[in-house]
């Protein structure tokens, strides 16, 4: 069975990989675009800089453009091909918002997630009802959101934890995750049971960062996921989580500073034992 791969990921390779190939030919966007009749450069820079959803047929005739022989040709069409896919279940991905089907795509043809989350459970971990609560709460800032399409939404991208092949997981957590704020005391209980509960999973594994303990000094300033995928020619990602956006990294030099980030927080969290064993025992707290 193939490996799922990730359309956005795919589509950020192809474009750079068609970018290259212009370039080869010492081609200016105006030129090309002239030579295939296409009324601006928006749409071939659109695709270089993997922003749209390609056309095969658009990208067939980028790649007789740059004289591209016949083996590289049908492995940048594979590639063309998953960077414009709708199989599966990416077709039910119309009523996420953006925002949570970039994270779809990209945990879809992932086969290795990392995510460090200092206040709150990451998506992929989090229950409805305590989904609910966030989104409702994030609401009073974007009244427009449809908070139980959003709820939804988080309960499609868990699927990937448990589909044949899943990616493995880890989740590097702040104690703070684990405080109840302002949730109600049910809601937060039956999340502590969850996260124990995923715990049980043998790809999934939950880390708790004990305060007043950092990664030798380190501290992000904001949650972050970093991504591998199956194929290394598919670019390593790094998820930054802000307010209102989310900026996507994938230069060699940035990814591997969150890598070695990564690998100081687990240093200083806790064994995977001693988190269940903190959690089952706030649970009952």
């Amino acid at each position: 069975m193939p490996l799922p791969t990730s359309p956005v990921i795919r589509r950020a390779r192809l474009g750079a990989e068609l970018r290259q190939l212009r370039r080869r030919e010492s081609l200016t966007l105006e030129q090309v675009c002239d030579r295939l009749g296409w009324a601006s450069t928006s749409k071939l820079s659109r695709i270089e800089l993997g922003q749209s959803r390609p056309d095969l047929a658009d990208v067939l005739d980028l790649l007789d453009v740059y004289k591209v022989p016949t083996p590289a040709r049908e492995a940048l069409i594979v590639i063309a091909r998953d960077a414009a896919t709708s199989r599966g279940w990416w077709k039910t991905l119309g009523e996420m918002s953006e925002r949570q089907r970039t994270y779809a795509e990209l945990e879809a043809g992932a086969a290795d997630i990392v995510e460090y989350q200092p206040s709150v459970v990451p998506g992929l971990l989090q229950t409805p009802a305590y989904a609910r609560v966030l989104v409702t709460a994030g609401a009073q800032l974007t009244p427009e959101v449809d908070v139980e399409a959003e709820v939804r939404a988080r309960a499609l991208r868990q699927e990937v934890l448990r589909r044949a092949y899943p990616p493995r997981y880890t989740a590097v957590l702040a104690e703070a995750v684990c405080d109840p704020g302002d949730l109600p005391v049910a809601v937060w209980r039956e999340q502590l049971r969850h996260l124990v509960a995923v715990t049980g999973l043998s790809h999934v594994t939950v880390r708790l960062l004990p305060r007043g303990s950092a990664g030798g000094g380190l501290h992000p300033l904001t949650p972050y996921s970093c991504y591998a995928f199956p194929d290394p020619a598919d670019p390593r990602t790094v998820m930054l989580e802000a307010l209102t956006t989310d900026v996507r990294l994938a230069t060699v030099l940035d990814v591997d500073r969150y890598e070695r980030m990564t690998g100081a927080l687990l240093a200083a969290a806790l064994s995977p034992e001693e988190t269940v064993t903190v959690l089952a025992r706030r649970v009952g707290e």
